[in-house]
């Protein structure tokens, strides 16, 4: 890595620990999004990196909110939860041997379609949903977390439409987050794909990372919650389009068309 690609993924790990920290999710998306189109780590590294990153600010926010977590829901997704994870660990590496140009339609689809929450936020029901649906949602959430390190946008989703506090349900989710990362480092080690030594440089990015967060909770954005999300989201799909577009011709022709 060069000296400006560590200065820009510091720049943006900071950012996107500064936007999680207001929002609630996003930083898997920002940060893979920036490294992606800046070519700055192979998309394989990169998700180990955001992983460990996601870890730091996880702690950073929960130095004083377990006490918030609800128990019953975070054991429901955090089991379920591991079997995709470990399955889509090893689909990103059967793509990133095989098929990169499939790799990045697939990040830049999931860019788009979780920055959707952003701007459409759920609506809340009257009733706690079944733990079946806490079940399939940790699901999905694991395989995304393999994937990219970005288990949030399903279980975003699936909370904030819950009928508990808000203040439960943040905290609830960076608990898993943190886990999930601290558990798709774990199948990292096992399987012997840490990132090469020339890519540590990388993990420098804790410092901002901490910065960010730390910064988001004592000075927030002059504007609104809104017109914050409206910002990330035209960002994040103008991102996820600038992947997936270009990668759409060379995904045809390899398909025959």
């Amino acid at each position: 890595m060069s000296a400006t690609q560590i200065l820009v993924f510091m720049v943006m790990a900071g950012i996107a620990a500064y936007v999680q920290t207001l929002t609630g999710f996003a930083f898997g998306l920002i940060l893979m999004a920036a490294v992606a189109l800046g070519e700055i780590l192979p998309l394989r590294d990169a998700a180990v990196v955001t992983g460990l990153l996601t870890l730091v600010n996880a702690a950073v926010m929960l130095r004083n909110g377990w006490t918030e977590v609800l128990k019953r829901q975070f054991l429901l997704v955090l089991l379920s939860s591991l079997p995709s994870l470990v399955v889509g660990y090893f689909v990103l590496e059967h793509l990133a041997d095989q098929g990169l140009v499939i790799l990045r339609i697939l990040l830049g689809a999931i860019i788009i379609v979780s920055s959707l929450q952003l701007i459409m936020p759920p609506k809340r029901e009257q009733r706690l949903a079944s733990d079946r649906s806490f079940v399939a949602f940790g699901s999905i959430s694991g395989l995304m977390s393999g994937l990219f390190s970005t288990s949030g946008p399903p279980l975003v989703y699936h909370f904030y439409r819950q009928p508990l506090p808000l203040l439960a349900i943040r905290e609830t989710l960076v608990a898993i987050f943190g886990v999930n990362s601290l558990i798709r480092l774990g199948v990292v080690f096992a399987d012997g794909t840490f990132p090469d030594k020339r890519y540590w440089v990388a993990f420098l990015a804790i410092i901002p990372v901490v910065a960010g967060t730390q910064l988001a909770r004592r000075f927030p954005p002059p504007i609104s919650p809104q017109t914050l999300k409206k910002i990330v989201f035209i960002l994040l799909c103008a991102s996820g389009a600038s992947l997936a577009l270009p990668a759409i011709p060379a995904a045809l022709r390899m398909a025959g068309y």
